[in-house]
């Protein structure tokens, strides 16, 4: 196998520079090196950014999916709705609160979740709807809010805990891992439903190498601070009072009153975190939607290819991962065309091997040609680098490779 001796041009290598470092080290200086000032800072920041009331910051977004499944008492014998394509985080959180995950097919133009699959989708064991921002494009958030509120479907809705019948219908808990700095109609992702959870793995746009941030934003008849403080509590076994609350003078008393789990972000993460956000929205999103930009002019007079949508005249990308599509194309044929690329040492990437696809979900009786849709899609898919570092010269390199 022939390999080029051109320097490798990686996925997604995340963005740690000085003005990183430096807030890493000063958080390690300070003695806060778990949750801390700089979590609860990085909580205002972020509920700041998408024009909420309250952020909880957690290790991870599956954490933080979790623990809202849990906050909302989802259980056995339960019904979760999420699409059929989606990384598998989004379906095992269902599994691990022992609910079943429903899946759905996606639209064939965008990736998303289709909506009127969720409405045949949905029975009196709903409880939660988990749509999915693919690759960083909002779903019909209207469309989907307006959906549990229609009364026939109300009616379906049977509440086991205190709060589910508080909010008298299904919960709509967005999967936004890929979407922060997305918009739709105006308004960020994280404010478009009852509640969104973000990722900031390595991988992703705005990271702190790993962690999540759960946003709230329920109906009006809910306490956000309440629950915000709640929800502090829960990610942290149930203790009543945190370590820097604890440091107050002779107030170390504590009570624990649930077996809580311990998801918490600690401030080294978000350190990182702070550092990001602050030159998000006028550095980082600009440097994709550029590359993205670039990438489309490349392919789109090309008709061997199908370009992302990622901009229209009511939604906007956070330029996440950009899934080129090639028409007239194998799933094998494709497999075969990222080993060239890689002899080119160029590495592309594949978003996402369907849920249906992956042995767990198979082996417990989900089959992908339930979901025609999701299996086109993902065939004839593959995903472009997209880093901060990335150079003209190696853009246009990943379209010389990519067109041969």
């Amino acid at each position: 196998m022939h390999h080029s001796n051109l320097p490798p041009i990686p996925f997604s290598p995340p963005r740690i520079d000085d003005k990183t470092i430096a807030e890493i080290t000063a958080a390690l200086k300070s003695g806060w090196i778990t949750t801390g000032p700089r979590v609860k800072e990085f909580e205002k920041r972020i509920a700041q950014y998408v024009d909420v009331e309250k952020v909880v910051c957690v290790n991870s977004a599956s954490a933080g999916l979790e623990l809202m499944l849990r906050w909302f008492g989802v259980q056995e014998g339960d019904e979760v709705i999420v699409p059929a394509y989606t990384y598998c985080a989004t379906a095992n959180v269902v599994v691990h609160c022992g609910a079943k995950p429903v899946m759905v097919d996606v639209n064939a133009d965008d990736f998303n979740i289709n909506i009127q699959n969720i409405e045949k989708a949905i029975t009196e064991k709903t409880k939660v709807i988990i749509p999915v921002d693919f690759a960083g494009y909002p779903c019909d958030y209207d469309e989907l809010n307006q959906l549990v509120n229609k009364d026939s479907i109300r009616k379906k809705f049977k509440p086991k805990t205190l709060i589910q019948e508080k909010l008298g219908r299904i919960l709509i808990l967005s999967d936004a891992a890929h979407s922060v700095g997305a918009t739709y109609k105006g308004k960020r992702t994280g404010g478009l439903t009852d509640i969104t959870v973000f990722s900031f793995h390595a991988v992703k746009n705005l990271t702190t190498a790993e962690g999540g941030a759960i946003c709230l934003n329920l109906p009006s008849s809910f306490n956000t601070e309440e629950i915000y403080k709640h929800l502090c509590v829960k990610s942290l076994h149930g203790q009543s009072k945190d370590a820097l609350s604890k440091t107050q003078i002779g107030n170390w008393r504590y009570d624990v009153n649930e077996a809580g789990y311990k998801c918490n972000m600690t401030d080294i993460l978000a350190a990182i975190g702070l550092v990001e956000l602050e030159r998000y929205e006028n550095d980082m999103l600009v440097k994709r939607k550029h590359i993205f930009d670039t990438y489309s002019n490349a392919f789109k007079k090309d008709e061997r290819f199908e370009i992302p949508v990622y901009k229209t005249n009511t939604k906007t990308s956070s330029y996440h991962v950009y899934p080129l599509r090639l028409k007239n194309i194998t799933e094998n044929e494709r497999d075969a065309m990222i080993q060239k690329i890689a002899q080119q040492n160029i590495s592309v990437n594949v978003h996402f091997i369907p849920l249906p696809m992956l042995s767990f979900y198979k082996n417990n009786g989900y089959n992908i040609l339930d979901f025609p849709v999701a299996y086109y899609n993902y065939a004839r898919e593959i995903s472009l680098p997209i880093f901060y570092d990335l150079t003209e010269e190696q853009i246009e390199r990943v379209i010389a490779a990519v067109k041969s």
